[in-house]
């Protein structure tokens, strides 16, 4: 018999507890929550203080019987889930189900599963905290009180299947709201006037600033043409010369959030995939001789703090491995919002000496992807600012200045090992220019004006939404990837391209939630109810009140829907096209992953298509199909010839009208991080796009 009984949620995190805690201890997995809220209804008595009623979840009566089995062994008990406040939940429950003292010292939490930290842990047990219990408490009963009261509304006057909630609302209305201002977007004309200038034989570019001291914004070609007739000649005369030393600070590290960004923006990683290696990677892997290792810290965190320990640990590596020069002497300033709740570490590996070279042939391919990127932003979090040799050069005509601008990397600090993504994919470059004196002369090779239209603001892509979301208040670490899954799961959005389009099922449960239930499509009302949340956890609010707050206008406004609101007839879109298996008109109907077309005669006909969209070129190997863009198993775009099966021909790359001009191949849209190409499939032939 084992003198302790140890309760984790996962199998592989029991298996690596284990290891550490010795033969004294048995540790078993819970398989997450065993105690929750019924599925068949509300569990909630809003007569009774909302008292909620909580069920051995279905299916998990063996585990709690084998739990209880191994308690009643056992000398002692300890609960031991996940660092927040669902942990915290599990635990409580688990306390209530077996029989143990809530006042007693059985609740272990670490931030990460290694060795010292599992030992230092079980040297200082607490109280199980019910000011955390009671936030997640609260969590859970809002959550029912407006899902299990406003989802059946929605299968009543619109379709079965559909839901509502605080969180997944809002995000919603985000992605609708940002597709009307795309819609209603009103482009603006306006051009830029680019010099091509040279000096000693080097080439550079300068753009149009100023004329007579003044600065103009070109909106017109008339403007434009006002700006030629202004230069006289070719010759350019060099006004001012500016050189600055730019410094530019390191990155903080990851946060759940800004994590679920840079996977996406340079993994192409969904949120959810980010969190489910994430996870992974938190219980531990086994990596050879030193056993099974957590290889970072717990993933749900919005604090961007690391350990002294941690600090010094990757310290030492940086000094070793870079050289002293590549330590940042000044003090970083870690970033902490409002919002923040700090309550334990940012995201990094465990122990920095653990490099990715090192565990790369115990991790699989995703795993390794994501572990480097947790690696080297620590790293480079700890390390020097880089060092920039800015210049700004002036070059006048006649009174007409254009002005270039040029950058040199001096020092690379702690972009040798990290530089942080952006949005649009491009990579920094060194743009250098001429060395320059002021007074001096350069020639001009050609001056080109350019128009072009203002463009809308971007759909949201995922890594967007929950940046969006985190600056608003909106949802919290442990809501955002589920919040994403659920709105595509529901219909309510689709992804195309890799950013989101509302459907027309989405737009229809926002009117009818915008009309009814005001405030949980507010932003602010949502954000507040957050904050709330976290003054439930801090020991400030009592989740009682807090929901008794929200409830009462609630209840108001439930009725007053129950009795007004209309049914809504979702008609499909006809097709255009008839049912090659029954002859029945085929319609467009919305999927998780976008439009395609099905029968009208479902379900006695179940036949589906794919929505087939030409690109405009011939088929370079059969000469008789088009080119349409279809999509693999996993998603992933590419185009191939519409008499497939008969003609095989395939690209992952789009094909364009027109043949190469060396050699007259295919000619084909090559994407990168630096833009987009178009290229020869057959010789050297390339042109930029961008």
């Amino acid at each position: 018999m084992s003198d302790y009984l140890v309760i984790v949620e996962s199998p592989a995190k029991a298996k690596t507890i284990g290891k550490y805690l010795g033969k004294k201890y048995t540790v078993k997995a819970s398989m997450g929550h065993v105690i929750d809220l019924p599925k068949s209804q509300m569990g909630v008595d809003v007569e009774d203080g909302y008292n909620p009623k909580y069920i051995t979840i279905r299916g998990k009566g063996p585990i709690l019987k084998e739990l209880k089995a191994a308690a009643k062994k056992a000398k002692r008990i300890y609960l031991a889930a996940d660092p927040d406040r669902e942990g915290e939940a599990i635990a409580w429950h688990l306390a209530h189900s077996l029989k143990i003292d809530e006042d007693s010292k059985c609740r272990v939490v670490f931030n990460e599963i290694t060795k010292q930290a599992i030992k230092d842990s079980f040297k200082t047990p607490r109280k199980i905290d019910m000011n955390l219990v009671d936030a997640q408490q609260a969590r859970r009963v809002l959550d029912r009180l407006v899902g299990y009261n406003i989802s059946p509304l929605l299968w009543k006057k619109v379709k079965k299947g559909l839901s509502a909630g605080r969180v997944q609302s809002v995000a919603v209305k985000m992605i609708i709201d940002r597709e009307k201002e795309i819609n209603a977007f009103e482009p603006e004309e306006y051009w830029t006037i680019e010099a091509k200038l040279h000096k000693d034989k080097e080439e550079f570019v300068a753009k149009f600033v100023s004329i007579n001291g003044e600065k103009k914004d070109l909106k017109s070609k008339e403007d434009v043409d006002k700006v030629l007739q202004a230069l006289s000649g070719d010759s350019f005369k060099i006004a001012q010369v500016k050189k600055k030393e730019r410094k530019r600070n390191p990155v903080v590290p990851f946060t759940t959030s800004s994590l679920q960004q840079e996977a996406a923006r340079k993994l192409n990683f969904r949120a959810k995939k980010t969190m489910m290696l994430a996870q992974q990677l938190y219980e531990g892997v086994d990596i050879g001789k030193e056993g099974t290792v957590g290889l970072i810290t717990y993933m749900r965190t919005d604090s961007t703090r690391i350990s002294d320990t941690a600090k010094g640990e990757t310290a030492q590596y940086i000094e070793s491995n870079y050289g002293k020069e590549y330590l940042n002497t000044e003090k970083a300033k870690e970033k902490k919002g409002a919002k923040t709740q700090d309550a334990h570490e940012a995201i990094r590996p465990t122990s920095v000496m653990l490099d990715p070279k090192t565990v790369k042939s115990y991790l699989s391919r995703d795993q390794l992807r994501l572990y480097k990127l947790i690696w080297e932003r620590l790293v480079a979090s700890q390390m020097a600012p880089a060092i920039l040799d800015t210049m700004s050069v002036d070059i006048d005509n006649n009174g007409v200045v254009f002005r270039a601008n040029g950058s040199k990397l001096k020092f690379p600090g702690f972009m040798k090992v990290y530089i942080e993504g952006n949005d649009d994919g491009k990579k920094e470059e060194d743009k250098l220019l001429p060395e320059m004196n002021e007074g001096e002369l350069v020639k001009s090779e050609t001056i080109e004006p350019n128009q072009h239209f203002t463009q809308p603001p971007p759909r949201y892509t995922e890594a967007r939404l929950v940046k969006t979301m985190e600056e608003l208040g909106i949802g919290r670490p442990s809501t955002y990837a589920p919040t994403l899954d659920t709105i595509q799961r529901r219909g309510y959005v689709a992804l195309e391209e890799k950013r989101f389009i509302p459907t027309e099922l989405g737009e229809i449960v926002l009117e009818l939630i915008e009309e009814f239930f005001p405030e949980i499509l507010n932003v602010d009302f949502t954000a507040k109810m957050e904050n709330d949340l976290d003054s439930v956890e801090d020991g400030e609010e009592n989740w009682i009140k807090v929901i008794d707050h929200f409830y009462g206008d609630f209840e108001k406004r439930l009725k007053k829907a129950e009795e007004e609101m209309e049914e809504v007839e979702i008609k499909d879109e006809p097709a255009g096209e008839d049912c090659e298996k029954c002859g029945h008109e085929m319609v467009y109907k919305m999927g998780r992953f976008g439009k395609f077309m099905a029968c009208s005669n479902f379900p006695e006909c179940r036949n589906t298509k794919a929505i087939i969209k030409e690109v405009g070129v011939k088929c370079p190997e059969c000469k008789e199909g088009n080119i349409v863009e279809r999509r693999s198993k996993k998603r992933r775009i590419f185009y191939g010839c519409d008499r497939y099966p008969e003609c095989e021909f395939l690209s992952w790359d789009k094909p364009i009208a027109r043949t190469c001009p060396k050699c007259d191949h295919m000619l084909v849209e090559k994407k990168s991080k630096k833009g987009t190409n178009v290229q020869c499939v057959h010789c050297d032939y390339k042109e930029s796009q961008n």
